[in-house]
């Protein structure tokens, strides 16, 4: 797949991307491997975190759908979950907030009574080729959105987890081979994965299990929104498959590590790169 050159406004949605990202909306067909649990999904309007929920929904789970401010991408997801039969519940807001990722959990377990998964997926990043062109807040807002949500998200939801459930974090092919014009962005997608070595350890005795996915180059909002479009239109063909990669082939990695078949998988982190090796 190519695309062409094209620019959004941060965050970016699906709707106005060429050409629109595949989130299994046609082709995703679930199996029963997660009947009656309950996920949050971060970011879940548009690109890999929609493609969880179309899964997940369609593997029987009722999903959350957390997102910034992409009201027409986040209903058409929840359209998704429900034409599945299952509950969709949207949250919009920012997770760079503390505040707001406990309300997150709050109105999860309002809905659902309990939390069996949390996908940490929301990511906010942003190109450039110097230091000195980062700006101060950028950097805060980065880690903020990235990995300090994470935290809040996870230490706000584990006491509403039983054994059993999972939590995954997004993490990226830059924790492994970092972009220096991504680099505040690669740092946390590097915490993420520490991060959740760390959770599986902590929360085995509960348990629960941590993982993170490594996505390569995956075409959703976030590229368009964040990248110049020359990048934009070479995006993904450095890749030994030569292309970028669409949500809907992370869906199955999101489905496997949430799903009672993952049993016995924690502490991983799971490559989906086209090719770079993460080793």
């Amino acid at each position: 797949m190519t695309q062409p050159a094209q620019q959004q406004d941060v965050p970016g949605t699906q709707s106005a991307m060429t050409p629109r990202p595949d989130c299994g909306e046609t082709s995703y067909r679930g199996s029963g491997r997660l009947v009656g649990k309950a996920a949050i999904i971060t970011g879940g309007d548009s690109g890999i975190g929609r493609a969880a929920a179309i899964a997940y929904a369609r593997e029987g789970a009722d999903v959350l759908i957390s997102y910034l401010n992409e009201h027409d991408d986040a209903k058409e997801t929840a359209r998704y979950v429900e034409d599945a039969g299952r509950k969709a519940v949207l949250v919009a807001g920012d997770v760079s907030s503390s505040q707001h990722c406990k309300d997150i959990v709050a109105k999860a377990v309002e809905e659902f009574g309990k939390v069996d998964i949390l996908v940490n997926n929301a990511a906010f990043q942003m190109s450039h080729e110097s230091l000195d062109e980062i700006p101060d807040d950028e950097w805060e807002y980065t880690f903020a959105t990235n990995i300090s949500a994470f935290f809040y998200l996870a230490k706000a939801a584990v006491p509403h987890m039983q054994p059993g459930s999972s939590i995954i974090g997004s993490s990226s092919v830059n924790s492994d081979m970092p972009s220096p014009t991504l680099a505040p962005y690669a740092a946390t997608k590097a915490a993420i994965a520490n991060f959740c070595a760390s959770l599986a350890q902590m929360l085995g005795e509960k348990g629960i299990r941590v993982n993170s996915v490594a996505p390569g180059p995956i075409w959703t909002p976030l590229i368009p929104a964040t990248m110049p479009p020359e990048k934009v239109e070479k995006f993904g063909q450095d890749t030994p498959l030569g292309r970028p990669g669409q949500p809907a082939e992370l869906a199955p990695v999101y489905v496997l590590l949430a799903s009672d078949e993952g049993s016995y998988i924690s502490g991983a982190r799971v490559a989906v790169t086209g090719g770079r090796p993460i080793l």
